[in-house]
């Protein structure tokens, strides 16, 4: 989907985002994710970074163990060709290459903050999280390291990814602080649903590049979990970015039933508990389709009980061959307390909706997620075929290592592998 792409959306397609909602989705890369007054930091001068990178490169290849290989990069200067500057914002010092100028404080959330900034060598408006107490215990460690391992997967026009990553620490033996740098994105889905009636070409195009995103996620091995018209941003050009994977996990690992934000939670999360494969992600993708259609939330549940029976009021209640899957036995029970409902009918639910549009909605919200389509399924569906392109939808070039999620590490062993991470990152992208 590049500048030139059949993809881009023209000029009526184009969405207008008020203040109000790209403030709201800046705000909302906190989760994923100053030029006041700065000071030049203390850096002497270093060789050229094509020189540096194959002198470090070529040091790593001769260590002859992983011991040296950890000793080599403990005493790495990260910074030895970068020169920062500081500026205090909202009374939060802040020490960030001199490349990102015209920082401003766009939001904080527990897990860090979030300022807007001009990337002066791209030439490109980016957003930079600094990272809230990184290694405070092991879990707070382990957080960062998967919020920095997914980003740096991630390299896809519908994902949100890792543009930069770094730390004004000169050594491991300093290193407290991360930052990690992404593209600024505009309004969320969210917002944008709230102040604006969407044509079914904007719908079309929205939701293809959805599936095209979550087509990418999935051949990584990766369940994003979490998709909601927050996690979906949206440019004014109509070009859609896939945000937030604090609660993605590998598609091997156990699972557990609270996750994704309730409304657009697939009904097997709540009854199953334990499993469930990547379709997950389609439910909710229907789920923020239908509302990109009606303008309304499709299954309010007020709690974890009122979501089922929303759910299942549309959908029907589960048939005999369902029930069998339902792991758990408390589930089981209380679906049976239920009076037997039929699937109404999509097409009178969603009465004035493109028919195509409706089919597909059909489809991506079946009760049973083994009838469900996945996401490259879902793409070839007839709705998506002004912009389908099988030749120009990519797959992740290597499945995501999660290996480390089973791994019950230090916060000192976190930190080495953390560490290790944005060195290799500076290697492979000097600058």
């Amino acid at each position: 989907m590049s500048q030139s792409s059949s993809l881009e959306p023209t000029t009526s397609m184009q969405i207008e985002a008020t203040d109000e909602e790209i403030n709201g989705q800046q705000e909302k890369q906190t989760a994923n994710i100053i030029d006041l007054q700065s000071e030049q930091a203390d850096i002497s001068t270093q060789p050229t970074v094509t020189t540096h990178r194959v002198v470090v490169t070529n040091q790593l290849e001769s260590c002859t163990s992983k011991a040296e290989q950890q000793e080599y990069l403990s005493n790495y200067n990260l910074n030895q060709d970068r020169l920062f500057h500081r500026v205090e914002l909202n009374k939060v010092l802040w020490e960030v290459p001199q490349r990102y100028k015209e920082l401003r404080p766009l939001g904080a959330g527990s897990y860090g903050l979030v300022s807007s900034a001009k990337d002066t060598s791209e030439q490109m408006k980016v957003a930079i999280k600094r990272l809230a107490r990184p290694f405070q215990s092991a879990i707070h460690a382990k957080r960062t390291y998967r919020e920095l391992t997914l980003l740096a997967h991630m390299k896809h026009e519908n994902v949100i990814g890792l543009l930069d990553v770094f730390s004004p620490c000169k050594s491991f033996l300093e290193f407290n602080d991360v930052y990690m740098v992404t593209h600024l994105m505009g309004a969320d889905l969210g917002g944008i649903i709230k102040t604006q009636r969407l044509s079914d070409d904007h719908i079309q195009f929205l939701t293809y590049q959805m599936l095209r995103g979550l087509k990418y996620i999935h051949s990584a091995g990766i369940i994003h979990r979490d998709l909601k018209p927050s996690n979906i941003a949206v440019n004014e050009d109509c070009e859609l970015k896939v945000l937030d994977f604090g609660l993605a996990r590998h598609t091997e690992a156990e699972m557990t039933g609270y996750v994704a934000t309730r409304w657009y939670r697939a009904p097997e999360i709540m009854l199953n508990w334990m499993r469930y494969n990547q379709t997950v992600d389609i439910w909710s993708v229907g789920c923020i389709m239908a509302e990109l259609i009606t303008s309304r939330t499709l299954f309010p549940g007020k709690d974890h009980i009122d979501q089922l029976l929303r759910i299942m009021t549309l959908c029907g209640t589960p048939d005999t061959d369902f029930m069998r899957k339902i792991t758990s036995e408390d589930a089981r029970n209380y679906v049976r307390t239920l009076p037997v409902m039929r699937r109404r009918n999509f097409y009178e639910i969603f009465a004035g909706a493109n028919p195509l549009a409706i089919d597909l909605l059909d489809q991506m919200l079946k009760l049973d997620s083994d009838l469900r389509p996945t996401a490259e399924q879902a793409l070839a569906h007839p709705y998506l075929a002004q912009y389908a392109d099988p030749n120009d939808e990519p797959t992740a070039s290597a499945l995501y290592d999660e290996s480390f999620e089973d791994q019950d590490y230090t916060v000192d062993d976190w930190k080495r592998l953390i560490w290790k991470e944005i060195v290799t990152f500076k290697m492979a992208n000097p600058g």
